[in-house]
């Protein structure tokens, strides 16, 4: 049987969570690196595990898109709390050569 889909993408069960929530939907940040081998990889840090891959960033954004669904349904399946993301800063730093040494 197919996953119904509502018109945010969500699977109806995911949905249903978001709705009992009182939220217009869920946001989260997602972390896109290139593959060495090629193509992009996304991860979800706020939800451990979630992570994709695809030849080019849409693609990739598209399959991150659907990751997150499916792992939303699968918590609300299973009666589990759907995670809130707290706000996330992205920094770097540098390592001087010389600690390598």
């Amino acid at each position: 049987m197919p996953v119904r889909q509502n018109r945010h993408g969500l699977s109806v069960a995911a949905f249903r969570a978001t709705k009992r929530k009182g939220a217009n939907g869920f946001s989260y940040s997602v972390f896109y690196e290139q593959a060495g081998e090629g193509g992009y990889v996304a991860s979800v840090p706020s939800l451990p595990g979630c992570h994709t891959q695809g030849e080019t960033i849409e693609e990739t954004e598209r399959n991150v898109k659907e990751a997150i669904a499916l792992y939303l349904e699968s918590l609300a399946a299973h009666g589990e709390a759907i995670p809130e993301e707290g706000p996330s800063f992205q920094g770097r730093v540098n390592i001087p050569a010389s600690a390598l040494a």
